[in-house]
């Protein structure tokens, strides 16, 4: 799971990503399942657009396509969204998760 930060740092590499794959009429299919794992395999970050004939709604299609490649939506939107999966080594570093913040140590007087 993707925390904020990560997710903006994510879209702010996609902004400039051409969409890769293209989700018409024949909808999410292994075909387009097999398409999808190779661009992640290969860039680890995705753009999806769906076209006009697709009869899928938007958040539907990201997550059946996200779930069957076992990747993380990082943005959803218009038509498009982006996919994104780790690595093995990942080439995309990215921001660690921020820890929880403590509360200031209240320093006794005496």
């Amino acid at each position: 799971m993707l925390t904020g930060k990560q997710k903006r740092h994510l879209r702010a590499l996609g902004h400039k990503l051409k969409p890769l794959i293209q989700i018409g009429k024949k909808e999410i299919e292994e075909a387009l399942i097999a398409e999808a794992n190779a661009a992640l395999d290969h860039h680890e970050l995705i753009k999806v657009k769906l076209l006009e004939s697709c009869m899928l709604d938007k958040h539907e299609a990201s997550d059946t396509l996200a779930e069957a490649c076992q990747a993380d939506v990082a943005q959803i939107l218009g038509k498009t969204f982006l996919l994104y999966r780790a690595a093995t080594p990942p080439v995309i570093v990215l921001p660690k998760a921020d820890a929880p913040q403590k509360s200031p140590a209240k320093s006794a007087a005496a």
